[in-house]
């Protein structure tokens, strides 16, 4: 069991973040985004950044050769559905796209927007880390968080419109 703190600073002892997630045994702040039969997609529960998204797989798997030829084709239309909705929606123009085999959770891809105050980290993908923790330790309250709440409903409503959600 590992102990993860969410970025609403409640902790979980939990074998796999994202069993838990995509299961619903943990529920992500502002529920899920989106749902297909294949994948979970919610906002980060870690980094409070307007638009972050998590696109899990249900499976327990760990690399992108696991996925079956039906579960690669869900992949890419949802990730292209979330992009859009992310561009249309929430005005985002520029996504660093992150996945990595190595995780102590499931696969799972990472959809991380690039807002102007991020640059002052830096424009690389070494920028990243550093705007993480910057979120979570300086943006997890207040005005943040309702519009990331926001965010969310946004997405929600936008790819209910675009279809591919189960709910």
């Amino acid at each position: 069991m590992r102990q993860i703190t969410l970025s609403n600073g409640q902790t979980v002892e939990v074998e796999c973040l994202s069993c838990a997630l995509t299961s619903g045994l943990i529920e992500p702040d502002g529920g899920v985004v989106l749902e297909t039969e294949h994948f979970h997609a919610h906002q980060d529960v870690a980094y409070p950044i307007k638009g972050l998204i998590i696109l899990a797989s249900k499976r327990h798997i760990k690399c992108f050769d696991e996925l079956t030829e039906e579960e690669k084709l869900d992949y890419i239309k949802v990730l292209s559905k979330i992009r859009k909705a992310q561009r249309d929606v929430l005005g985002i123009e520029y996504v660093y796209y992150f996945y990595n085999e190595d995780t102590t959770h499931h696969f799972h891809t990472w959809m991380v927007p690039r807002y102007d105050w991020m640059y002052e980290f830096g424009r690389s993908v070494e920028s990243i880390r550093p705007v993480l923790l910057h979120a979570r330790n300086n943006m997890n309250g207040g005005q943040n968080l309702l519009e990331v709440m926001s965010g969310i409903e946004a997405l929600k409503n936008e790819l209910k419109i675009i279809g591919g959600d189960k709910n």
